[in-house]
């Protein structure tokens, strides 16, 4: 059933999908990251949204007939308020056409395939975003077929880009995660969207794990898709049983912090959301989320998981885990060292003469992270390939962010499965640290405090 499936967990008998909105650059998020949520007409309250931590909320569905007519909008009255809401928070509001339905696209299939019908619907679109101030519309085709249905598509989204940018709207789209279907979106319309929503879940084993959702980005980046307009999309819900993730926290709060539960729900907890989020800050464009009322609350909030690693917060982690503090050494007893004692995130980590400052002063904490000048040692972006390059960054509660000390000496990070390496077995001061394959050589070998 493919990514549209999982939109459906609202107690309605459908499955619908998620489509994602949005391009203009909210207050809250830097460099014009966005953090997109799919907000159903048939769940949750809209005075319950977190506007301060998101850019941009579709509101799911619009539903198109074969002429190109619009069928009634379920609930204005939610969608009035949305908008009024979000307008007075800065946020973006899209209406979201299609989803799932079922698996029923034959509305889209034929309004498509001539031009008559396309301005038709062009035509009623432009008039909805006019009669409810909307600032955008997600198309959520699910999905055009390679070849005729794909070049209608094609067709149609240029039909509307034209129309909604001359009057300063957003135009997205929601895609399949992965595969042969894909091709039914074909590189054209990259230029005609402000970007694509990538539905990353429904996939994978388990549900929405982290290398199958960042695989999904990447196949659309590789087509050609630029990283501005790349959002991954991450689930509010599990697999099999499309329990939400405020369900899974309410029947064992631990939860939060796991991606599969006892029973076999799987999902994306917290850490997980923050290390894609982590990815997405330096490969893409934003993260979009299904559904906005599917989300726990307090604490254990995704929408809050996002926004806090977004601006560089540490979460519940923030205070400094008890630990051993000193410095760490390494090949030819150099120490580990921060770059010019600079905090700043992003920060090399390197080899240097061991001088008693306080950049080369680690606290190895008991929640595995191993801190300096009060942010952590972290792979960048949340690499796991070899050579992937540590540095200094805000903590957050990310994998990227773990270390365990191993029998041998090494430093593994549990979610590469690589180890802390001094780049090219080099004892030179200023020598890069990174992840490589463990193997235990002498520049993978560290002595703690």
């Amino acid at each position: 059933m493919s990514a549209a499936a999982a939109l459906t967990v609202a107690a309605v008998g459908t499955i619908t999908a998620l489509s994602v909105q949005g391009t203009s650059q909210a207050a809250v998020l830097p460099n014009g990251f966005k953090s997109v949520g799919y907000m159903p007409s048939w769940a949750g309250n809209v005075t319950s949204v977190q506007y301060s931590k998101l850019t941009h909320i579709n509101y799911s569905f619009a539903l198109p007939n074969a002429n190109g007519t619009l069928q009634a909008i379920e609930n204005t009255a939610k969608l009035q308020q949305l908008v009024t809401l979000g307008h007075q928070n800065n946020v973006k509001v899209s209406l979201a056409i299609g989803g799932w339905n079922d698996g029923n696209d034959s509305a889209f299939e034929s309004l498509a395939a001539n031009a008559g019908t396309r301005t038709t619907f062009v035509t009623n679109v432009m008039n909805t975003v006019r009669q409810y101030g909307l600032d955008g519309i997600d198309i959520d085709w699910e999905y055009p077929d390679p070849g005729t249905s794909g070049n209608n598509y094609t067709a149609l989204m240029q039909q509307l880009s034209t129309a909604l940018h001359n009057e300063g709207k957003l135009l997205t789209a929601a895609v399949v995660s992965e595969g042969g279907t894909a091709n039914g979106v074909q590189p054209a319309v990259f230029g005609y969207v402000d970007w694509l929503n990538i539905m990353a879940y429904d996939g994978g084993s388990p549900h929405a794990n982290y290398d199958w959702s960042i695989a999904s980005a990447n196949f659309w980046k590789n087509r050609g898709l630029p990283k501005a307009k790349t959002v991954l999309g991450v689930p509010f819900y599990s697999r099999p049983g499309y329990l939400t993730y405020a369900q899974l926290v309410a029947q064992d709060p631990a939860n939060a912090n796991r991606d599969c539960t006892p029973s076999g729900e799987c999902y994306n907890g917290l850490p997980t959301i923050r290390r894609k989020t982590q990815w997405a800050l330096a490969n893409a464009g934003g993260i979009m989320n299904w559904e906005l009322s599917q989300d726990a609350t307090g604490a254990n909030s995704l929408v809050s998981a996002i926004y806090e690693t977004v601006m560089g917060g540490s979460g519940p982690t923030t205070p400094p885990p008890s630990g051993r503090t000193g410095r760490i050494t390494g090949v030819a007893g150099k120490c580990v060292d921060i770059a010019a004692a600079s905090s700043a995130n992003g920060t090399a980590v390197q080899l240097y003469d061991c001088n008693g400052s306080t950049a080369q002063n680690w606290t190895v904490g008991t929640d595995g992270t191993i801190r300096g000048l009060g942010k952590c040692l972290d792979v960048a972006a949340a690499g796991t390939a070899n050579g992937s390059l540590v540095q200094i960054y805000d903590c957050n509660g990310t994998g990227a962010q773990q270390w365990q000390a191993q029998s041998n000496g090494t430093l593994r990070n549990p979610v590469s499965n690589k180890c802390l390496d001094a780049s090219n077995n080099s004892s030179a001061n200023g020598t890069r640290l990174q992840i490589w394959e463990c193997f235990a050589g002498t520049n993978q070998r560290w002595t703690l405090p």
